[in-house]
């Protein structure tokens, strides 16, 4: 049965950095593009960051240049490195693929930016 599983979120202020990762259980991860997910309270969810099974990355225009999203197949893991963050970056963040399924939603990983 395939898992996802979110960790590395937390509280920092403005301008911190995060880096959240992506553990993947039940043989999804080197078969399916993925992608990080984040939701606001009160906000859709939205996807912010893809990347191929080869490689190709994919940024939303908010995070385009402050988020780099990464993989390492032989790890069953995804990352995402966040720097600059912004208190609109506030947000439960999940992983999925790309486009994403409903049975793989996890729990996510909270990350708050405040001062």
């Amino acid at each position: 049965q395939v898992r996802l599983v979110e960790s590395g979120g937390g509280l920092v202020q403005p301008g911190g950095s995060l880096r959240l990762s992506c553990a993947a259980s039940g043989g999804i991860f080197n078969l399916y593009d993925m992608g990080w997910y984040r939701q606001a309270p009160g906000k859709q969810r939205e996807l912010v960051a893809s990347i191929t099974i080869g490689d190709s990355t994919n940024y939303a225009d908010s995070v385009k240049g402050r988020f780099t999203i990464s993989r390492d197949n032989a790890k069953n893991t995804m990352y995402l490195q966040m720097k600059s963050l912004k208190p609109e970056d506030t947000a439960a963040y999940y992983c999925n693929g790309v486009p994403a399924l409903s049975i793989y939603w996890g729990q996510g990983t909270q990350v708050t930016v405040s001062s």
